[in-house]
């Protein structure tokens, strides 16, 4: 039970990506270990990530509207700016009806609105998971009561903006670490013969990695197996194709190259089977990758806000955890020769694991935790 007097009213405000959504998540779900007694409200966009999220966990959701944040001159800049003041306003009539004792807010475009109509309704914890503060943070910091970070390096950039600057570490699913190595293999029909390479874009996928494994298959296929998250067909069109591909591989090795649209409750089985992972380098990817202690190769997608994902790769990288490579720069045929030497080299993958796990923070989500609380006066 909540060691106030009434349950605790938290307002979560964030999404639009995996990466501002997971950790949320990860933290709602330590409250609920604690016993915690909460009526949760999360407040996003209807074509962000969070939506789909918050439907299949059972939590009310109230859709507002925003814009994107750019960092450059494009006329859109001008159509989004007249949707901030809008997407405030219905915050406002949603913070107002609900009376939040504490806001969480997570990041990301539609984080923005609920800050901005918060400020004077409830004290404000935001977090940033990546390693620098993303645009939508700045403009949040100097409204917010608190301002958590999962890194020193980006708690340093904060504190030019913000006094109560906190370093938590980046929330990650304690269900990730019940996988079952056995379990998976038996699941995806994969022998433990091979390693197992498991390939992800994130939550909405990435084309450009997903046409570079193509490329390498069936021959790759001869010293590994791969699970395969292509992302959801809104997102991108690949999934169709490579299905239709892995039916048509030889029966030989058909069986060891499974593909799947989206990974939901397989994903703590495929972390504990996997060798190595290759993907992008969000937030949420790289806390995963660190916490389990999995080695990869990343691919950054270019362009994103103050090279965000180069950043976040640099963490693993600078450690000796992952390899690097720009996606600008990397062929599938440069890619494999990567992928083979390090799925031939065990020592080295053993020693990429080691130095992962040694980045983790296993109590990032207890710390988020433990400051709502506080700020919420519980």
């Amino acid at each position: 039970m909540s060691t106030g007097s009434s349950p605790l009213r938290l307002l979560i405000a964030g999404g639009g990506t995996g990466g501002h959504v997971i950790p949320a998540l990860a933290v709602l779900d330590e409250l609920q270990d604690r016993g915690i007694e909460m009526d949760v409200l999360w407040v996003g966009s209807d074509d962000g990530v969070e939506a789909r999220f918050t439907r299949e966990r059972g939590i009310p959701f109230r859709q507002i509207q925003t814009g994107k944040l750019r960092r450059y001159f494009s006329w859109e800049n001008f159509v989004d700016g007249l949707r901030l003041p809008v997407g405030t306003v219905q915050a406002w009539s949603i913070v107002r009806g609900f009376k939040p004792d504490v806001v969480f807010s997570t990041g990301g475009n539609i984080s923005v609105p609920t800050v901005i109509a918060s400020k004077w309704r409830a004290p404000i914890l935001t977090h940033e998971q990546t390693a620098q503060v993303g645009m939508a943070n700045k403009i949040s910091a100097r409204m917010v009561t608190r301002f958590a970070c999962s890194y020193e390096q980006t708690a340093v950039i904060a504190r030019t903006m913000h006094k109560d600057v906190v370093v938590t570490g980046n929330p990650v699913r304690k269900t990730l670490t019940s996988g079952d190595k056995a379990r998976g293999l038996e699941r995806f029909g994969f022998s433990d013969s091979l390693p197992v390479l498991f390939v992800t874009g994130g939550a909405r996928g990435a084309s450009a990695i997903n046409e570079r494994i193509e490329a390498m298959l069936p021959d790759i296929l001869e010293i590994t197996q791969i699970i395969h998250q292509t992302g959801p067909i809104d997102a991108n069109p690949d999934f169709p194709r490579l299905s239709a591909l892995q039916a048509s591989l030889p029966d030989s090795v058909r069986s060891r190259y499974q593909v799947r649209e989206m990974i939901t409750d397989e994903m703590a089985d495929i972390y504990a089977m996997a060798s190595l992972v290759i993907g992008r380098s969000g937030a949420g990817t790289v806390a995963e990758l660190a916490y389990l202690g999995l080695p990869a190769i990343l691919i950054p997608l270019d362009g994103t806000g103050g090279d965000e994902q180069w950043k976040n790769a640099r963490l693993l990288a600078d450690a000796e955890a992952a390899v690097v490579v720009a996606q600008k720069e990397t062929s599938a045929e440069t890619l494999e020769s990567t992928l083979r030497a390090l799925l031939e080299n065990g020592e080295r993958l053993t020693t990429m694991s080691t130095n992962a796990r040694a980045l983790g923070r296993g109590d990032a989500a207890a710390n988020v935790a433990d400051h709502i609380l506080d700020l919420a006066g519980r």
